[in-house]
């Protein structure tokens, strides 16, 4: 059985302000290509279990999601048009319509189905609060809490924040500390004292793409349609795997990816320096560590691999690169395309030839935990995964693209390919090649052309 429940916001004043970099990307691209608009504005769902410790009946854990909303700006901030002009506005006032549901089996799974069917449905970015929540209620106490948040006000480092201050209010009934800032407070120094952080991203920009070759890609097949297909590979082999070098590296899991995906890329290439754009957090500057907003900006990065290393020295060079990439992935979106431009370069194909990387999985740090695994759980692991095609893009900017997504007890790989240039049918070779040499990597060095055994 579902009923609704409301949780009743509140603050002080309405506030409207430009959209934020970040939002700018998306919504100028969402117009250039509506049929992209669901990956574009991908909603980020998660699911809370609810501490025995804690008051759990319906109206206190309604409050506690209405204290929440009243904390964040962001969960109360739509985007709207006003006289052609798009801005992004924040209520005071309002109400947040709970689905409230009675399980009468696994309080997890039904978290789950519900997280699954909130998060199918997109966004009215005008209408519609940036939050659907679900709550699953088991013998009279609220058990699971599901969040699904739309993509334009808030990224994945912000859902984390918001689901660690939803538990200390359930836990304590309040937070005394000020919240960090929202995306109004965002965009408002980005359109102001923020402009020469930008100048100094576009620089960096330009000259990294001056170290790569001179190149451009013609198509060598005939497009399909969509033209992206795009397929899944959910893998406990590669969480694992990756936690594994991870931590005897000390470098991030999403290090560890991004050198097995180029590793593999840039050995069919045959490419000696390689341009690699990856998503950023943008979470380096003190003040915006617990800011609640869409901050994501896509950093870029070239890495050399003419000397052939091997996959430890890759790994150390991806992380330098990467790191260095982020420190300058914030930056005025249209003036990033301005400069490009008046450098001659066509900036819609200019990083076509090069590959896309996106982690967005709940942060965990640069290093995580050692697994306790051995060789051969982990290859054991690899015939538990499994692969399945999903739905495709219609347009990018990279021919190549990797998506890493959080999945119960696994990691998803999604692999996207441009048609025009690679076979559907090389999309779950490569994942599963993917796959193969991170578990070899696990337990020993893997030399140059990296292939996986």
């Amino acid at each position: 059985m579902e009923t609704l429940a409301y949780a009743e916001f509140r603050a002080d004043g309405t506030e409207t302000a430009p959209l934020t970099w970040a939002q700018h990307v998306m919504w100028r691209a969402a117009a250039l290509d509506t049929s992209n608009r669901h990956h574009l504005f991908m909603n980020l769902r998660r699911t809370v279990p609810v501490s025995t410790r804690v008051r759990a009946d319906l109206a206190s854990v309604t409050r506690a999601i209405g204290m929440l909303v009243s904390r964040h700006g962001s969960l109360r901030t739509r985007v709207r048009s006003v006289d052609g002009v798009t801005q992004q506005e924040t209520a005071s006032v309002g109400r947040l319509p709970l689905l409230v549901t009675e399980s009468d089996g696994d309080p997890v799974e039904a978290a789950q189905v519900l997280a699954g069917r909130l998060a199918d449905v997109a966004f009215d970015h005008a209408a519609e609060w940036p939050l659907r929540v679900g709550l699953v209620l088991a013998e009279g106490r609220v058990r699971q809490v599901v969040l699904v948040f739309s993509h334009s006000t808030v990224d994945a480092h912000a859902a984390d924040v918001v689901l660690r201050d939803l538990r200390l209010i359930l836990l304590r009934g309040a937070i005394a500390t000020p919240p960090g800032p929202q995306s109004v407070q965002v965009a408002r120094d980005q359109h102001g004292v923020d402009r020469h952080r930008s100048d100094r991203s576009v620089a960096y920009w330009v000259r990294q793409f001056g170290r790569l070759p001179d190149e451009s890609m013609e198509p060598t097949r005939s497009e399909l349609d969509p033209r992206l297909h795009r397929g899944v590979l959910v893998s406990s082999a590669i969480d694992a795997a990756t936690r594994l070098i991870a931590a005897r590296h000390r470098v991030s899991v999403s290090a560890v990816l991004l050198a097995g995906v180029t590793a593999l890329a840039a050995g069919e290439s045959g490419r000696e320096t390689c341009g690699l754009f990856n998503m950023a957090h943008n979470r380096f500057r003190t003040e915006y560590a617990n800011a609640v907003a869409n901050l994501g900006q896509i950093g870029f990065c070239v890495l050399d691999v003419v000397d052939r290393p091997s996959f430890v020295d890759l790994l150390s060079r991806v992380w330098r690169a990467s790191l260095d990439g982020y420190r300058h992935a914030y930056y005025e979106p249209a003036a990033m395309r301005g400069k490009f431009e008046e450098l001659g370069y066509e900036y819609a194909t200019a990083f076509l030839p090069h590959y896309y990387f996106n982690d967005v999985r709940l942060p965990g740090g640069g290093v995580t935990e050692t697994v306790a695994m051995t060789q051969g759980e982990l290859r054991a692991a690899m015939g538990r995964s499994t692969f399945s095609w999903t739905r495709g893009l219609d347009r990018a900017s990279w021919h190549l693209l990797t998506h890493v997504t959080d999945e119960p007890g696994a990691v998803g790989i999604t692999l996207s390919i441009d048609t025009r240039f690679r076979s559907p049918e090389s999309v779950e070779p490569f994942l599963r090649n993917l796959e193969q040499l991170l578990v070899t990597a696990a337990f020993r060095d893997v030399p140059w052309p990296w292939k996986p055994r």
